[in-house]
């Protein structure tokens, strides 16, 4: 790939067959669409610059979004701790219970701290394996496992302890992993 310049089909036809999917990761990463599309365009950037050292682009892709999100959660937990902002704007819920249960997964996972929130995203919704989100995020597929179980272990502590009597599928009241494998609208991710 020395001295060739950026294909850009290579990107054009990622983007084609994978840009929902990569938008709705950026999205769940940010918590908004807008801020989810500045993310995955900054990434695409990135991949642009960089040309030359990338392997997969995809994966390398991936990588470069999930790291771009982390520092921007550090930008804003500094500002967030001068301004001494603590919460988030609620949103409100939809009719529909499948809307209803999108928001409280999203809702629950903005309550993880990020290194947890990318790996269930990478893992669940994104679907990738442990290999994979491994190395999306930099880290061995041990640390993957544990951060993983940890993030499950807490969603399941913040989804008892909810006072929003929200439906869930799961009938003890925790998040399931087939609902969070689900992407927008019920729709397999």
């Amino acid at each position: 790939m020395d001295g060739e310049p950026p294909p850009v089909a290579a990107l054009e036809q990622l983007m084609s067959e994978k840009g929902e999917r990569l938008l709705r990761t950026a999205i769940l990463l940010t918590g908004s669409r807008a801020d989810g599309e500045d993310l995955l365009q900054s990434a695409l950037v990135r991949v642009m610059d960089s040309w030359r050292k990338i392997d997969d682009l995809e994966g390398d892709l991936r990588r470069i979004l999930t790291n771009l999100a982390i520092d921007g959660w550090r930008r804003r937990t500094g500002w967030r701790a001068r301004l001494g902002l603590i919460a988030t704007p609620e949103s409100v819920p939809d009719e529909s219970s499948a809307v209803d249960n999108r928001d409280r997964i999203v809702r629950l996972l903005h309550q993880l701290p990020p290194r947890q929130r990318t790996a269930i995203v990478l893992r669940y919704w994104e679907d990738l394996t442990e290999a994979e989100t491994a190395k999306a995020m930099g880290c061995s597929v041990g640390t993957v496992k544990a951060t993983t179980f940890r993030a499950m272990q807490r969603l399941r502590e913040l989804s008892d302890s909810e006072s929003d009597p929200a439906p869930v599928p799961d009938p003890a009241g925790s998040i399931s992993l087939s609902t969070l494998a689900t992407g927008p609208a019920g729709s397999p991710a």
